[in-house]
């Protein structure tokens, strides 16, 4: 990472969606800088679109442009969390470099819906002892992440254990599996759907094999619906 950011508190940043080589990025949007958490990730105010607060795609890098002149400065991140200060939210923006988001972005998300089920350790057991689990569905899935449709309302940050649907036949296909979920944005869905969220999960695996298992379970799912 080349250095720590030179922009001041409450400095205008003009932001833009990264583009292709040889495209201009459209610098048609405003934040303002909040500060500095690392060499590697900073806070600044969530943008307004349209009147709304803007909600990226986690996969979208962004363009961050700072100074005057000569003097400007352009940083690329993308946005890994929304944070809480007092009454106010920030995007933490998580700097990169053009190599590691050609490593990163590699994770090709497929659109598929499966249903899943999802709990939290804390929750209250029923009559059996057990904890009842909540259903949801996928939007889509990768190696190291999914987006899910649900019923309740996580803070970012929390997590979650997730349980993916057996695929295939007994001779052939994928166990149900068990995924730990850290919740990175929610937004409400329009209104007169099955759920009223979405999340963004990035998944946790304790060892190697659970990480190779859950590609394993991805690759079989685009080739089972050919996607």
């Amino acid at each position: 990472m080349a250095g720590s950011l030179q922009a001041k508190h409450g400095a205008k940043m003009q932001l833009a969606y990264d583009v292709p080589p040889g495209q201009e990025p459209q610098f048609n949007m405003i934040c303002t800088f909040n500060k500095a958490l690392d060499e590697s990730a900073f806070l600044v105010s969530i943008p307004m679109v349209d009147g709304k607060l803007l909600i990226p795609e986690e996969t979208q890098k962004l363009l961050f442009r700072y100074g005057e002149g000569d003097a400007q400065s352009l940083v690329a991140g993308y946005v890994d969390d929304v944070v809480k200060e007092g009454i106010r939210r920030y995007w933490k923006v998580r700097r990169v470099t053009e190599q590691r988001q050609f490593v990163q972005r590699r994770d090709i998300r497929l659109k598929i819906q499966l249903p899943v089920t999802y709990m939290q350790d804390t929750w209250e057991l029923n009559s059996d002892g057990q904890i009842e689990k909540e259903t949801g569905e996928t939007m889509d899935i990768s190696n190291n992440g999914m987006a899910v449709c649900m019923n309740r309302w996580f803070q970012v940050g929390e997590s979650c254990i997730f349980t993916l649907p057996r695929l295939g036949n007994a001779g052939e296909g994928q166990e149900s599996r068990d995924a730990v979920g850290v919740i990175c944005w929610m937004r409400e869905l329009p209104k007169g759907g099955s759920f009223r969220f979405a999340a963004g999960i990035q998944l946790r695996f304790s060892t190697v094999e659970e990480g190779r298992e859950m590609q394993d379970y991805v690759a079989y799912v685009k080739q089972r619906y050919k996607l």
